[in-house]
């Protein structure tokens, strides 16, 4: 009975998770122009915070560099369940113009389970702001069970509140 209480509620205050894996920060722009009052994403409840201990809605723009694939896969670990991730542009869903160069992988979703993608190089606001709409829709439906990420060999292990990093993909 407390869950369908508080699932109503998570639904009116999502906190939204910002990470640029490497972006060219066109949609980094974007997003800010959604946060601004021209088009006020905060009017449906949403607030940007930099803590992924808080956050209901991971909101990933660029491709996935070599270097940015680990602290991707952290910072999704990092996040109380239930949780959803926006792919935010084309380099973030597929690789875009990045896609097959020998930095960049081809996309999060090799990495990190996606739940919503927003096309477009950058995408616009009302995008972004209708992609959101679709994380608060499917942040209700979802329960508080775990989603591994794709390319961790094993469990999920935390040391001294660290994510262990020798069991991820690529770093052996």
């Amino acid at each position: 009975m407390i869950q369908e209480f508080l699932k109503k509620f998570r639904k009116k205050s999502p906190w939204l998770l910002h990470y640029n894996a490497g972006s060219c920060n066109g949609c980094d722009i974007e997003i800010l122009a959604c946060l601004a009052p021209k088009y006020d994403l905060e009017r449906l409840g949403v607030r940007n915070t930099g803590n992924p201990k808080q956050s209901d809605i991971f909101l990933v723009t660029g491709p996935v560099t070599m270097r940015s694939r680990e602290r991707l896969v952290e910072l999704y670990t990092q996040m109380p369940e239930p949780k959803v991730v926006v792919a935010c542009g084309s380099c973030t869903c597929t690789g875009g113009v990045f896609r097959g160069m020998y930095n960049a992988e081809d996309g999060i979703d090799r990495y990190i389970p996606v739940d919503v993608y927003i096309g477009g190089c950058a995408p616009h606001p009302e995008q972004i702001i209708d992609g959101i709409v679709k994380a608060l829709e499917i942040l209700e439906t979802k329960t508080k069970e775990i989603e591994q990420p794709k390319k961790l060999m094993g469990k999920i292990t935390e040391n001294d509140g660290q994510t262990d990093k020798t069991k991820m993909a690529g770093s052996l």
